[in-house]
This record gives C-alpha cells, sequence and structure tokens, in this order.
C-alpha cells in the first residue's frame, strides 16, 4: 500500500530549451513521472528558457513531442520562465531592499585576478566579496553611470545539512561558496534563483534530479531561507556510465530522444530500459509495462552508484516489445519505416503475413524493409549464392548438380495443389527428398533462389508467404540464371 501524506506530492522537469531532449533528461523526467503517478500526486512541466541566446522554439517542440510520444503527460505547463520575468523581478527586489542581495561592479580582469590570488595561496577560489559593502548611494550611481553590474547574494557562512532521500545526510560548508550571483540585472535572473522562486511559487515538494546538481543544493536552500520559504525534499540520481563504468561518452548520454525514435526504438523498451538505470525492482523481472512501473517504483531503491548504460540491453528489450505486438499494430509502428506501397491494398495481405515470420528477427523497426524486401521485390543476386556448400574458398558452383535439384523441386512443388500451399504440406513434400539428395543441397539453393540472400527465414515460411505461383516463378527464374540466359523480370 502506498501512503498518502496530507501535503499533495508535486514534482517537476525543467528542461531548457537550448538542445534537443536527450536520453539522459528523458531518465530524469521518467522517474519524476513514476513518482508522482504513484503518490496520486502532480507532475510539471516548466521549460526554463530564460538563456535567450541559447534557448530556442525548435528544442522546445522537440521536448514536448519527445514527452508526448513516451506517454509522459504532464498535469500542468508548460510554464514558461520567459513568461514569468515580473515575478523574478519582485523577489529580487525584496532581496535588495532586505540586504540580502547587491549589486557588484567587478569586472572580469578583477575577479580572474581574485581568482588566481586565492589560487596561488591554496584556498578554493570564490568571490572576494569587494562590493558587498558598498553604499546605498554609490551603487546607485554606479548604476546611473551604466557600469556593467550583476546582482549577488549575501551568502551566510554556515553549515548546510540536508537529507537526500537516495543519499543520506549531504553537508556543505557554506565558506567555501562566496557570494553567488543570481541575476545579471533585475529582468535576467540566473539558474539557481529563478529555479528557486519557481519551486516555491508552483509548491514544489520534491526535487529529484541528477546527482550533477548536488552543488547546487546549498546554494538554493540559502535563497530558500533567505525567503523563509519551506524546504523541499531533494533525491539526486545516479550519473549514467558507459559499459566500462567510466563517465557517460556526451556521445550516448546526450543522443537526442528523436533520434532514437527514428532508429526504431519503440517508446515502451526506453521507458522500460531508463526505469532499470539506477533503479531496481523487488521482483526478479526485467520487463515491464508503463502500469507495472508506476506500482513498483521507489526512489528509495535507486542506487547511489553509477548506472550503467548498455546498449545491447535497450535492443534486447525493443526485440522483446516488438515481437509482443500482433502484426497489425507492428505494421502501423513501422508505417514510416517502409515504402508506401508495402502497405497499399494490393500488398495488405502479404505484408501481414511477412510481419508474423520476419517479427523474430526484427531488433529495432528500421531492420524490417531490409529483412523484408526480398518478399516484395526479388533482388539481383550472384548465381554463386545458389551452391552449396558454401566455405569460403569455394567459389565456382555446380551448376548441373543445382540444376538438377532445382528441377526436382519444381517437380514435387507441381504435384501441391495451389490451395495446399503451406508450411505444413510442403515440409511433408519436400522433406522425404532431403534424405536421399541431401538436406543443405535442397534446401539451401532452394532458399537462396527464393529469397536471393544470404540470410533469410527458412523456405517453407518462405514458400507460404510467396504462394505456389511467385515461388515456381523464383526457381524459373535461379534455373535461367544457372543456364546464362538473362533475367526476364523483377518480379512484384
Amino acid at each position: 500500500m502506498i501512503d498518502h501524506p496530507q501535503k499533495p506530492i508535486r514534482v517537476r522537469f525543467a528542461p531548457s530549451p537550448t538542445g534537443f531532449l536527450h536520453i539522459g533528461s528523458v531518465r530524469t523526467t521518467l522517474f519524476n513521472w513514476l513518482f508522482a503517478k504513484q503518490h496520486h500526486g502532480e507532475f510539471i512541466l516548466r521549460i526554463e528558457d530564460t538563456d535567450i541566446e541559447r534557448s530556442k522554439p525548435q528544442f522546445e517542440k522537440d521536448i514536448i513531442e519527445g514527452m508526448t510520444w513516451l506517454g509522459l503527460n504532464w498535469d500542468e505547463g508548460p510554464y514558461k520562465q520567459s513568461e514569468r520575468l515580473n515575478i523574478y523581478e519582485k523577489y529580487l527586489q525584496r532581496l535588495l531592499d532586505e540586504k540580502k542581495a547587491y549589486y557588484c561592479f567587478c569586472s572580469k580582469e578583477q575577479l580572474e585576478g581574485d581568482r588566481q590570488a586565492m589560487l596561488a595561496q591554496g584556498l578554493a577560489p570564490k568571490y572576494s566579496g569587494r562590493c558587498r559593502h558598498l553604499s546605498i548611494k554609490e551603487s546607485e550611481g554606479r548604476l546611473k553611470n551604466n557600469e556593467p553590474t550583476v546582482i549577488r547574494f549575501k551568502t551566510l557562512e554556515t553549515e548546510i545539512e540536508f537529507h537526500d532521500i537516495i543519499r543520506g545526510k549531504i553537508k556543505f560548508n557554506t565558506s567555501l561558496i562566496g557570494d553567488i550571483v543570481i541575476a545579471k540585472s533585475l529582468r535576467l535572473p540566473l539558474y539557481n534563483f529563478s529555479v528557486t522562486i519557481d519551486d516555491f511559487e508552483m509548491k514544489i515538494t520534491h526535487i529529484i534530479r541528477g546527482e550533477d546538481h548536488i552543488s547546487n543544493t546549498p546554494k538554493q536552500i540559502l535563497i530558500q531561507r533567505a525567503f523563509g520559504f519551506d524546504e523541499p525534499k531533494y533525491a539526486h540520481l545516479p550519473l549514467i556510465l558507459s559499459s566500462d563504468r567510466s563517465k557517460m561518452s556526451k556521445r550516448f548520454l546526450e543522443t537526442a530522444l528523436a533520434d532514437y525514435k527514428k532508429q526504431g526504438y519503440l517508446p515502451e523498451a526506453i521507458i522500460n530500459f531508463l526505469a532499470l538505470l539506477g533503479w531496481h525492482s523487488k521482483k526478479d523481472k526485467e520487463i515491464f509495462s508503463l502500469e507495472e512501473l508506476i506500482q513498483e517504483f521507489d526512489l528509495k531503491r535507486v542506487q547511489k552508484a553509477g548506472a550503467v548504460f548498455n546498449l545491447e540491453k535497450l535492443e534486447w528489450l525493443n526485440t522483446q516489445y516488438i515481437k509482443k505486438l500482433n502484426s497489425t499494430d507492428l505494421i502501423e509502428k513501422m508505417k514510416e519505416f517502409i515504402p508506401p506501397e508495402w502497405g497499399n491494398e494490393e500488398n495488405k495481405e502479404l505484408l501481414i503475413k511477412v510481419v508474423a515470420i520476419e517479427k523474430e528477427r526484427i531488433k529495432t523497426l528500421t531492420d524490417f524493409k531490409e529483412l523484408a524486401d526480398f518478399f516484395f521485390k526479388l533482388p539481383d543476386y550472384d548465381i554463386n549464392l545458389l551452391a552449396w556448400p558454401r566455405p569460403a574458398e569455394k567459389t565456382e558452383i555446380d551448376k548441373e548438380k543445382t540444376l538438377a535439384n532445382l528441377n526436382l523441386l519444381i517437380e514435387e512443388l507441381n504435384k501441391i495443389f495451389k490451395t495446399d500451399f503451406n508450411k505444413e504440406n510442403l515440409e511433408k513434400s519436400i522433406m522425404p527428398l532431403t534424405e536421399v539428395w541431401g538436406r543443405g543441397e535442397l534446401l539451401w539453393p532452394l532458399r537462396a533462389s527464393l529469397s536471393g540472400k544470404e540470410t533469410s527465414p527458412g523456405p517453407f515460411e518462405i514458400m507460404e508467404v510467396l504462394g505456389k505461383e511467385e515461388t515456381l516463378k523464383r526457381l524459373d527464374i535461379a534455373i535461367s540464371s544457372l543456364r546464362g540466359v538473362k533475367r526476364r523480370s523483377n518480379l512484384k
């Protein structure tokens, strides 16, 4: 049973639209979403777009489309920070009026000089406090002269301690932080300030994010205390690591979700895969529906250590979800990955049959086109493909032997009525011949003639899908090729 606290659970996903939604952010989204749903809470989407130069509408659109594709719908939002500047200005002015923040006019050169001096003394670099005690009159005068400025928060030198749901007790000595910059101006707040205000205004109860944000937490707690805000609960998720347990390469971690979609991964597989990146269930199982994840998920079962990103595991999960789909649903999901004519009225029945026998071999939706194209159009192939056996050193085919075997097969297939041309009857007819003439000698050239490929489903499955007429046509093409007769047609 889930305990429902009196205060409603409210969590948020707050991406910056400065790039495409990537797989690391999606895991953070998922964990927030699962936590909210499990506790009958609310999941808020907030777009942190105050970085005017880097924030782009196409990135915001990608974030929303990606979350929708995954089925991670939000209860409130999307809120946009760029539309909340009046709110931040009000709170910034309050800090300035209460002398908990001040204008800083230090140049980049001064700041760098101070930094180097502290490093030379073996000290952790922080702001020297040069402008902390400027009088109001001097600050106002310099502001009127349009001197470059930022707004700094007066950091109290104390010890910040908070409980992390995943990591337990965490402590920080704020004397190492110094007075942090919280805004470039009253209308240009920076991350640690705006996020703190938003979390308060939106009544966020739990902040679930990556461990790279741990260093931001004491700064945000200091700002919360300056305003008298309630402190939300924190949970910092483990880093995502490469298979060798090194820090995850940006090439994978920052691969856009849209790219995984284009590569033919199903949203259900991605959700399942990401859920297992740092979390484990009490049950000994690996495949979870979204509904099962909502029931099973528990932040206390999220590990502290890094979570290994295993692309092979994602691929395996994808195959499991593909296998679960019926042919009609799978065709619908593959529409954008296959030629439109494959799904037209003429080929509709054929496509359903092809999907049924190829489904076991599909790892991603993009595989199907290459695996199944021969059903719709027999490819050109080298006649040596018909040779059996096929050791690496064999370059010439025994044409007469292969011709004899193919003719034998045609003779036998002609005995089967069109209405009886199915896998069961085909095996009953052909398999006794293999005991006399050899399994490989008959079945290899038969399968190769039908598919024109090194690998494919078995010949009996292919013949059932193609039907008697098409099967005999393809065997005729193989025989003509062996005799040196130019191929008459490409069929279908």
